[in-house]
């Protein structure tokens, strides 16, 4: 029985082969593609379970292929394959839609824990949810620590929703703007990280430490329910 499928779009040969052999020695069906052009092909018929995408293509670059997935309704995880030194690239690429990154030369181990934690995570996006002492009511719109409700403002508990049926996922602060704060007036980048300190303050054990709502360097905030843990 195979664990998923893998699409890996990558054009350098020597590890399209080392991923794809180390892939399918764990159990998933891997489909390689060598290209940009043949890669979207693959991506956009929606036949994989995840897609392993690196930025620098010949013919089409990962950017728009993610562009494509994501415009054709597909919503399958994107990791990214990045080399060092392209912070603009990945958060280029989470704005389009990527999930996350994987920065080369990268350890297998990190990157099949990442695969199996992303398809783990996929399914129906849940009523509800809970992380350490906390549990969340997305229907009801309440928040509870050790059973007793927090009071989060409108905007506090809007974050930590769109957090937390986004588990796992590099989040860039202006997809984030976008999706809770929308079109708003006078809204800046800042305004996620003052929303994300008060936030902190009331759902985690030491907001000067914080194990679930983490800040990625440049890029922007990943959710962990596990609290590192994982």
């Amino acid at each position: 029985m195979t664990h998923g499928r893998v699409l890996l779009i990558e054009d350098e040969p020597a590890l399209a082969r080392g991923l794809s052999d180390t892939l399918r020695a764990q159990g998933f069906d891997v489909t390689i593609a060598a290209d940009g052009a043949q890669g979207l092909d693959v991506a956009t018929r929606g036949a994989a379970d995840l897609i392993l995408l690196d930025v620098m293509l010949p013919k089409v670059n990962g950017f728009e292929i993610c562009r494509a997935v994501r415009a054709h309704g597909i919503d399958v995880p994107i990791l990214m394959l990045t080399a060092k030194g392209q912070e603009a690239d990945v958060v280029l690429g989470l704005n389009l839609g990527a999930d996350d990154y994987i920065t080369k030369p990268f350890r297998v181990t990190e990157l099949l824990a990442r695969i199996r934690a992303f398809l783990r995570r996929r399914g129906p996006v849940p009523t509800s949810m809970a992380f350490g002492d906390c549990t969340v009511d997305l229907v009801g719109r309440r928040v509870t620590r050790k059973g007793a409700p927090l009071d989060l403002t409108v905007k506090e508990f809007a974050l930590l929703a769109y957090f937390a049926v986004r588990p796992g996922r590099a989040l860039s602060r202006d997809i984030i703007l976008n999706a809770v704060w929308g079109h708003a007036v006078f809204v800046t980048p800042r305004s996620i990280d003052r929303c994300v300190t008060t936030l902190r303050a009331k759902i985690e054990p030491n907001p000067h430490t914080p194990i679930y709502i983490q800040t990625i360097r440049d890029v922007g905030y990943r959710f962990d329910p596990a609290g590192g843990s994982s």
